[in-house]
């Protein structure tokens, strides 16, 4: 008879366990009954201080284009003081502290939080002197990228082709969170325009995670996924069993001696 009780114990404590441990795992729990709201328009990622732009300007008047469309060799190969180049690329640009680009015949121009259409629209502007029709101009950032760190498969930092990307997109990349990750306690490490940092924490079993104004990162933002209390005290699996395992069995202990002491 005691013999089936303290086995009944152990398999509830253990039962308990499991249940608790799971209900950590999985993303958007709550997804059954949230409801989603509508957003008035899509994500546009916004230029920063220290971002790399590349600046086409394209017209019916390719002559009139080329001061606009300025190239830079590309290095080769460099060997034995022997240099060759490749074919010449558009010259980049880099966006200074304050904000601005130096972009050709028209001088500074301040383009820090600017989206791509409105800097495209900005610059189209400032052309229209020079132009008898309205140019094209496209803005393309070229060093748009993220970084996951913490408790997920291939921690790193990650290129952006397209300049949009939400967390669950980023933590694919990094190849999801461990089991050790804690889901409702990601930092996301976030410098502004003026250079002032922000942590925030984002809870990833909550489907609420989709309407939070971060769920797009910005270029330079960063991922921590924290350990759990398992990882952050056990250096592997097997030494967390053995403490489950431990401490199961001092619950038992404790339960047969309150056993026995009542009956």
């Amino acid at each position: 008879m005691r013999t089936r009780f303290n086995v009944c114990i152990m398999l509830f404590v253990v039962l308990l366990t499991s249940c608790n441990s799971y209900k950590q795992i999985p993303y958007l729990i709550d997804a059954d009954t949230f409801k989603t709201s509508a957003t008035s328009e899509l994500y546009d990622a916004r230029i920063m201080p220290k971002d790399l732009l590349s600046i086409t300007v394209i017209s019916t008047n390719p002559e009139a284009s080329v001061p606009f469309n300025l190239t830079v060799p590309t290095i080769q190969n460099v060997s034995m003081k022997l240099v060759t180049t490749s074919q010449p690329v558009l010259q980049s640009y880099l966006v200074d502290n304050t904000g601005c680009v130096n972009f050709p015949v028209l001088g500074k121009l301040k383009l820090a939080g600017l989206t791509k259409n409105q800097a495209e629209d900005f610059i189209t502007k400032k052309l229209a002197t020079s132009f008898k029709e309205l140019p094209i101009v496209t803005v393309r950032l070229i060093n748009y990228k993220v970084s996951v760190i913490g408790e997920v498969k291939r921690p790193g930092t990650f290129s952006v082709a397209n300049e949009k990307i939400n967390v669950f997109e980023a933590l694919a990349l990094a190849g999801d969170m461990t089991v050790y990750g804690m889901r409702n306690n990601v930092k996301l490490i976030r410098e502004d325009q003026s250079g002032a940092k922000q942590i925030i924490k984002l809870d990833f079993n909550k489907a609420e995670i989709v309407n939070s104004p971060y769920f797009y990162l910005q270029q330079n933002d960063v991922l921590y996924v924290e350990p759990n209390k398992s990882k952050a005290k056990n250096s592997d699996i097997g030494q967390s069993t053995t403490l489950w395992f431990s401490a199961t069995s001092i619950v038992i202990s404790l339960t047969s001696l309150l056993y026995n002491i009542l009956n």
